[in-house]
């Protein structure tokens, strides 16, 4: 009789994320830990990595990491792997942008801004999944990537949601996020066949900080958000967790190539 619940264990299993340390990334490090993974975590952000690393001891390890550095990418993970070994399990959730973000409406996107932030945030995203999937297809290495994509990756965005506070469509998230959806159907398409899986998560609204400010998002944006979600709320950090736990463990065995929506129905209508 198979035991279902082991299904969702990653107990013996060696997790790397990047973005570890941001709103969804200490989620979804919490998660990893506790279903058993040793992880390691690469983040810019050092007070939280060691905060995290501290109260986890030997289940995590944190490690500075520059993903906007593009110049170098390329060596930096090289080395990366040559310091934590290769994983059986990657997951890639950074939100790397400029201090020009929040000029990326139509009203006000220029196109070097354009450009930056495709370099930075889809360029990075995608040549990280690219690089970790080859070193655990040298490795013959049957594991699983998740990439972080958002339901704007999938749909257009609702201008009504925005009206009555500072907040405005982005026309660079629609873009990169848009890129990811196709990347992770391409990168499942190929590597299928080496064992690996590569699926994405599309997270509709998620309580949190307003990304480029310090700020936590308008009243008046999450009552529009909530009304036109069938379950009437914004998504909380942990229940992105809870979906890229079942999609790095065996309980998903037969699961590639697909954008999971986590987004309380939003996509339903």
């Amino acid at each position: 009789m198979i035991d279902y619940s082991d299904k969702f264990k990653l107990t013996g299993k060696k997790a790397v994320i990047f973005g570890g340390c941001g709103l969804l990334g200490q989620k979804i490090t919490e998660a990893l830990v506790l279903s058993g993974a040793k992880t390691f975590v690469f983040d810019i952000n050092k007070k939280i990595g060691k905060k995290l690393e501290k109260k986890y001891r030997k289940g995590l390890k944190f490690i500075y990491f520059d993903v906007s550095r593009m110049k170098d990418l390329d060596k930096r993970v090289e080395n990366a792997v040559s310091k934590v070994g290769c994983p059986d399990i990657f997951i890639n959730s950074t939100y790397p942008t400029t201090n020009q973000w929040a000029k990326s409406s139509f009203s006000k996107n220029k196109l070097p801004n354009l450009r930056k932030h495709i370099d930075v945030n889809l360029n990075s995203s995608s040549w990280l999944a690219y690089k970790f999937c080859e070193h655990m297809r040298r490795r013959k290495i049957s594991g699983s990537v998740i990439l972080m994509s958002s339901i704007y990756g999938l749909l257009g965005q609702n201008i009504n949601l925005y009206k009555n506070t500072k907040m405005s469509e982005n026309m660079n998230y629609s873009i990169i996020k848009g890129g990811i959806v196709n990347l992770c159907r391409q990168l499942a398409s190929y590597y299928g066949q080496f064992g690996l899986r590569i699926n994405s998560v599309c997270p509709g609204g998620v309580v949190g900080h307003i990304k480029g400010s310090k700020a936590n998002q308008n009243h008046i944006f999450k009552k529009n958000y909530s009304n036109f979600c069938p379950m009437k709320r914004l998504a909380k950090p942990e229940e992105i967790a809870g979906a890229i736990i079942f999609l790095a463990s065996d309980a998903s065995s037969y699961i590639t190539g697909t954008n999971l929506m986590i987004d309380g129905g939003w996509s339903a209508i």
